[in-house]
């Protein structure tokens, strides 16, 4: 198959494009590297300001890229807004795509407006970026993404590719539990691609002392994945241990230095508000670092995982997760199994190249 998968968010379409090209699909991988991360991509389109200029240029770029994007089995895209230029500028874009190639994936993958307004209005989960048990979230972070994606053109862009489209997968329990009931005739389930460690990961105990606790940050989106919460409540388990614990941040660094200051860790904290680990959890798992984060009983359900428990689940309060914190430091014993649970989790349901397989079966079934 010839694949095209455009933008890209935590690795997820470079890794799962070096899976398919592994498997002998011809793939090619258009993004902008996802900021500051710089993901792998095989055409770079990086719009470096929100100024006006720069977006007439970054988006003359883009059409006179687009002769290039034809002529593909399958076009994915990461989300609806799969450019850097307001929602106006993607219907003609989109429909030029639709035209030109012959079946269309959506991947619901992140923050949408079905996904925005399905947390809101109908709350399916307990607890998401937009709700807590039956109350809408009012800070910031999420008022400022409902003002973005409900009631808008990032909406209407939404509604229509959602309904257009051939195909969407969900990368996440969460997300399934929003769009299969809405499209039940083309959503799919399938898990994050993760590249196992070269090295096989060897389980040992501590080689330091003290439980080594690992948080990234990123600065611009911390409210609203919990990292503002999980932070203090992480370094007040700290004040009152210091001879246990030792705690690791990377705030909004390149993903080759964020994967050296994660190495040696022997936990991750990440994502507050999800029921799920995400690829960030999930790389970190693949190295023997334990997941404090989602890690819900649908989580294991939706993968038919009946033995292995390796995540350490919180509620999103700041009081789950320093108990959670505190007690894994004040019982190092358990490391080492847990440690050993995640490395085996991630191999049994997020090796990339499984994943690659999962989405080859999936996009055959559209093509035929």
């Amino acid at each position: 198959m010839k694949i095209l998968l455009l933008n890209d968010y935590s690795g997820l379409h470079a890794t799962l494009g070096k899976g398919l090209k592994e498997r002998g699909h011809e793939v090619t991988v258009v993004s902008n590297g996802n900021g500051w991360r710089n993901y792998p991509r095989d055409i770079s389109l990086v719009r470096h300001s929100s100024s006006h200029l720069e977006g007439i240029r970054y988006l003359m770029h883009v059409w006179a890229t687009l002769p290039k994007l034809r002529g593909y089995d399958i076009v994915q895209l990461i989300n609806p807004i799969f450019f850097d230029v307001r929602p106006e500028r993607l219907f003609p874009i989109y429909r030029y795509l639709r035209k030109h190639n012959k079946k269309v994936v959506l991947g619901a993958f992140g923050e949408d407006s079905i996904w925005a307004r399905t947390c809101m209005e109908k709350k399916p989960l307990r607890y998401s970026d937009h709700n807590i048990g039956d109350e809408v979230r009012t800070d910031p972070a999420s008022t400022r993404l409902l003002d973005v994606w409900v009631g808008t053109s990032h909406e209407r862009l939404t509604k229509m590719i959602a309904d257009d489209c051939d195909g969407i997968v969900a990368c996440l329990y969460e997300y399934m539990a929003v769009y299969q009931p809405l499209f039940p005739n083309k959503t799919t389930f399938i898990p994050l691609p993760i590249e196992m460690p070269s090295e096989q990961t060897s389980i040992t105990e501590k080689d330091h002392p003290k439980t080594r606790i690992f948080i990234g940050i990123d600065a611009q989106r911390s409210d609203y994945k919990g990292t503002d919460i999980m932070l203090p409540a992480a370094e007040k388990v700290l004040e009152r241990h210091p001879d246990k614990m030792e705690l690791v941040k990377a705030v909004s660094v390149p993903f080759a230095e964020y994967q050296q200051l994660m190495n040696g860790s022997d936990a991750i904290l990440d994502q507050l508000y999800s029921y799920t680990p995400s690829m960030n959890s999930l790389l970190a798992m693949s190295k023997g670092i334990i997941d404090i984060g989602g890690g819900e009983p649908e989580n294991y359900e939706i993968l038919h995982e009946d033995e292995l428990r390796p995540i350490i689940n919180v509620l999103p309060t700041a009081e789950s997760v320093e108990q959670e914190v505190e007690n894994l430091i004040m019982h190092p014993e358990r490391i080492p199994e847990l440690k050993r649970q995640s490395v085996e989790y991630v191999r049994r349901h997020h090796d990339y190249r499984k994943v690659a397989e999962q989405y080859e079966a999936f996009y055959a079934s559209l093509l035929r």
